[in-house]
């Protein structure tokens, strides 16, 4: 048989050359390619049996079994898979280097030991003596919780037969390499292969697994784009490393919602799941500040409070700032466009900082008011009221848009003492208000400018 032609693999997006180019073309990433070698595929006779042993199915005929979800021990994990872990599901959690993901996971393995069944632990980045460290620090108790050290994929298979484990934890997919391929591990062709393999696992012998991710420079998952669709769930781990919460975040949920939340608190003895975010987010709010106004946020399916803090000065160069800390930075350019242009504030002259206090990071269209309530409080030297919760939707004429889900928003801000709301017009129901609170309906940048001063 002749031997297979090596080629060169970006190493970020996985495109391939026949020969090495100090930018990939495609990506346009620096000395990202790295020579792979192929491996030799043996010539196969004859039909290839079916993954599920049978062939396609009429959908009429297909039975849907719904399998009980598993629970990990830990509630705001569970949360963020949907409610538990799935039978034969395939989670993948990322995140940057030190944020929690081994301690997390350890702390799930525990729990799910105790209560469920045996758990394996494949780590290929410690000792089993490093991870037994960690877990007395954790107070890990005597559990069916088996560790590994180990990187090759076809001995952790062998492994998983022999002890039949009830769940698998593999940390990290970066370090698990084939020996069917000749590149290096975490390589694109390695990550794949071993990807794929233990996607078989978990589906023909109904293994939930969990794979841990390294993260880029940028914060993506490392390794090739198809490692994000093979498996079934996609977490992000994130924090800010002088906050002591850690975030996950669903952006990918077979089986759950997809954005859905779960929030901890790094502590000595490991990660605590926090039951009442906003109480955590406000704890250090100061009142009568000018520049600080709450909002009212969904992530997922869970309603949030943070407060939004702006800071108007005068510019000591001649060109303005514009910094966000939290938010989109060109959205906050676009509203403070929309602020000038609409509600007649002019903000040429000066440097606007914009923060979300705690940390937190708020994508949602529906912060758009909160953001400019909290500029033209910083930008009049007039505090917002202390009892007062602000959400909506700004568009480019000045108009408040209505946002989704305003009846959880506004149920949470009652349940934290908040006595009144800014809202947009498309989302006041007289039934969902609760009886302590006051809403007030503004159709335009100027109406909640006036209402809420």
């Amino acid at each position: 048989m002749k031997p297979p032609k090596s080629s060169f693999v970006c190493q970020s997006c996985g495109s391939q050359s026949q020969k090495w180019l100090g930018r990939c073309p495609d990506c346009g990433e620096w000395n990202s390619m790295v020579e792979e070698r192929p491996a030799v595929v043996p010539e196969v006779r004859g039909a290839v049996p079916a993954l599920g042993g049978r062939g396609a199915l009429r959908y009429a005929d297909v039975d849907i079994v719904v399998a009980e979800r598993l629970a990990s021990g830990i509630s705001e994990f569970d949360r963020v898979l949907g409610g538990g872990i799935v039978p034969g599901s395939l989670v993948l959690l990322g995140g940057e280097p030190g944020i929690g993901k081994s301690t997390l996971l350890l702390q799930a393995a525990a729990h799910f030991a105790a209560s469920v069944g045996p758990v394996l632990y494949c780590s290929g980045e410690e000792s089993a003596h490093q991870v037994k460290m960690r877990g007395e620090r954790l107070g890990v108790t005597d559990a069916p919780l088996y560790l590994l050290a180990e990187t090759c994929i076809e001995r952790l298979i062998e492994e998983v037969e022999r002890l039949k484990p009830a769940l698998l934890i593999v940390d990290s997919i970066q370090t698990v390499f084939s020996l069917k391929i000749q590149s290096a591990p975490g390589s694109v062709s390695q990550v794949r292969q071993a990807a794929t393999d233990l996607l078989f696992t978990a589906k023909g012998r109904n293994l939930p697994t969990i794979l841990v991710g390294h993260v880029t420079k940028d914060g993506s998952l490392a390794g090739p784009k198809v490692l994000e669709h093979v498996v079934d769930t996609v977490l992000y781990f994130e924090g800010e490393q002088h906050h002591a919460h850690r975030v996950v975040r669903a952006v990918k949920n077979r089986f759950g919602a997809v954005s859905e939340l779960g929030v901890f608190e790094m502590t000595g003895s490991g990660l605590r799941p926090v039951p009442n975010p906003s109480r955590l987010f406000l704890a250090e709010r100061s009142l009568d500040v000018p520049g600080s106004v709450v909002m009212a946020t969904i992530e997922g399916s869970r309603p949030m409070l943070v407060e939004v803090q702006a800071l108007v000065s005068a510019a000591t160069y001649g060109n303005a700032r514009r910094t966000a800390n939290g938010l989109d930075q060109n959205r906050l350019a676009l509203l403070l466009a929309v602020l000038d242009k609409r509600a007649g504030l002019s903000l040429v002259t000066d440097d606007v900082f914009v923060n979300v206090a705690g940390g937190m990071r708020v994508d949602e269209p529906a912060a758009d008011l909160a953001v400019l309530a909290a500029v033209a409080s910083s930008l009049r030297n007039r505090p917002a009221p202390s009892d007062v919760v602000v959400f909506g939707e700004v568009g480019l004429a000045g108009e408040v848009r209505a946002a989704g889900q305003a009846a959880l928003r506004i149920r949470e801000a009652a349940q934290m003492g908040f006595t009144r709301c800014i809202v947009p017009e498309g989302n006041i129901t007289p039934g969902d208000l609760p009886a302590s609170m006051t809403a007030t309906a503004v159709r335009t940048v100027g109406e909640a400018l006036d209402a809420l001063f």
